[in-house]
């Protein structure tokens, strides 16, 4: 199957999720209108290819200026359990047959994440306000790697999306719309990652994508969205209610157009940003990613090393 024929199956699911007619195998006749998803799944979903779009998280990565490390270690009973656990002491596969790790978070605004409006104004919406309706949408990947290569602090421009626009077409609305630099590769270099110049994205951009394109939101590698002195398309962004997401990774895996994206993200009760899972869906066709049948999830596979805690509290292999 080509790559366009894998896009215009990925676009006949879009169709189907506004209204589309599933016919029943066989019997020529309307499937069951509460069963037409899972045909749409089945038809669409089952052959795509995956890929994740989100760093792990853990101690010694990229932050903003300002905020202390993220610090991670095995929980603590707070307790005592007779016969299990003493007050104060860890748990452990050892000793209890579990492991749970704590997480001391210095900053909602870390690793791969998703800004909320709330995180600039107190009236405005949280993460645990935001609408169900976030969870799928079409993905725009506009590509400027090869700008930010000659020009770390490139600064991404309406000529560059409408660039993408003439090359494939108008920008759906209700989109994801995310910004290719490539800057997540120095994600293991924290000291680089957040030290100017970086790439960002200029207001017009933002401004066209927004209140000409009407996209849910936009996402960019780095921490940041611009490195102006007032951060003036954040600031932008925020005070008009509109969300972002940033720390993004692998974006050089997907296609510029004909993906979907899938996003989950944590529900902190009025968080001003959140920890994020962007997951994109591509045609089946596509070299990158993995499928269903690489990676079914269940039963989940068993590895020849067990975890063991590090010096910096996280369980690695």
């Amino acid at each position: 199957m080509s790559n366009v024929e894998g896009m215009r199956k990925i676009r006949r699911f879009i169709g189907g999720m506004i209204g589309w007619t599933v016919m029943s195998a066989g019997a020529g006749q309307p499937a069951a209108p509460h069963l037409d998803l899972w045909r749409v799944y089945h038809d669409s979903f089952e052959s795509a290819k995956y890929i994740d779009l989100t760093h792990a998280f853990a101690p010694g990565q990229p932050a903003g200026s300002g905020f202390g490390d993220l610090k991670v270690g095995p929980a603590r009973a707070a307790v005592a359990i007779p016969g299990l656990i003493e007050k104060g002491e860890p748990f452990s596969y050892e000793k209890q047959g579990a492991g749970i790790t704590a997480y001391e978070l210095p900053t909602d605004q870390v690793g791969t994440q998703l800004d909320p409006p709330a995180h600039w104004g107190a009236y405005a919406a949280s993460i645990s306000e935001l609408p169900a309706t976030y969870a799928l949408r079409p993905l725009v990947v506009i590509d400027v790697s090869s700008q930010v290569s000659a020009d770390p602090g490139y600064a991404a421009t309406l000529d560059d999306v409408k660039r993408w626009e003439a090359r494939h077409g108008r920008i759906p609305a209700g989109s994801v719309v995310m910004f290719r630099t490539d800057w997540s590769k120095k994600w293991n270099d924290a000291a680089r990652f957040t030290q100017r110049p970086f790439p960002g994205v200029t207001l017009p951009a933002l401004q066209f994508l927004h209140l000409q394109r009407h996209i849910l939101f936009h996402g960019h590698e780095p921490l940041d969205t611009d490195m102006t002195p007032d951060f003036q398309a954040e600031a932008w962004l925020m005070h008009n209610n509109f969300t972002q997401a940033e720390g993004v990774a692998n974006l050089d895996q997907v296609p510029e157009a004909g993906a979907l994206i899938i996003i989950g993200y944590a529900k902190p009760e009025g968080g001003t940003g959140g920890l994020a899972r962007y997951i994109a869906v591509a045609p089946p066709s596509w070299p990158h990613g993995v499928t269903l049948q690489d990676a079914s999830g269940a039963p989940l596979p068993t590895y020849a090393k067990p975890l063991r805690r590090g010096t910096d509290g996280v369980l690695r292999r």
